[in-house]
Parts: structure tokens; sequence; C-alpha cells
């Protein structure tokens, strides 16, 4: 299942992506270039490891993990988290959790697209790619 994600994503469109950093904590630079950014992401998986690159022109970040396993993360507004990522339903969950705060980040993919929905307290932002 996770095959299907594999390969080079290209950022298509956003919405609420300024409300949810806001929810965050990011501070307003960081938004601000933040929701200037159209990332390309790149997934792939070397026997049960799964990577996913993230590359703008802003900032670029790398994390590695194998299902269900626990790992240190250092998001791309430097949160640093213990972050767990799940195969459910179809979905890659990925759960971040930092200073008592939690957000999920949950990629589906749909009509060919991967549809990315970030979600923090009641905020839920939505980020469209296509393959490239």
């Amino acid at each position: 299942m996770c095959d299907l994600f594999v390969g080079i994503w290209k950022f298509v469109s956003s919405e609420k992506f300024e409300d949810y950093m806001k929810e965050l904590g990011v501070g307003l630079a960081t938004r601000t270039l933040g929701s200037l950014a159209k990332p390309t992401v790149t997934i792939s998986r070397d026997g049960d490891v799964i990577t996913i690159e993230t590359k703008s022109t802003f900032k670029s970040t790398e994390v590695s993990f194998k299902l269900g396993e626990e790992f240190e993360e250092t998001t791309a507004d430097d949160r640093k988290t213990k972050s767990i990522v799940t195969l459910e339903e179809g979905s890659l969950t990925q759960v971040q959790k930092w200073d008592g705060k939690e957000t999920t980040i949950k990629r589906k993919l749909a009509d060919g697209k991967m549809i990315v929905e970030y979600t923090m307290n009641n905020i839920t932002c939505t980020r469209v790619y296509e393959r490239a």
C-alpha cells in the first residue's frame, strides 16, 4: 500500500495553511515565507524504511521512519517532535507531539493526487499535490 505514495509530488494548491501555522505557534515571518513556498515532496521506500523529503526555496526537510515506530523529528518550523506514522484505511497518518501539544498530518490518494490534511485543535489545512 505504501508503494502507491512512492514518487515525486509537486505542489498544486493549499487552503488554510496560514491558519494552521498560526495554530502551531509559528511566527509571522516564517508563516509568510511558508505560505509562499511551493514544495516538492519525494516519497521513497527502502525495505521497511519510508523517507519523505520536502524541498522548497524556503526550507527543505527529510524524515525517515518505519511504520508504527516512534521517531524524533525536527520540523520545517524547528519544532522538536516525537512522531509516529501509521497506515490507516489507505492513508499515511502522522502524529507529531511536542510540549504537551499534538498535530496530525494525514496523506491520502484521490484521483491521482496526494491530498495532505494537517489538523491541530479545530483548524484543518488541506494541501494538494500531483505527480511530477
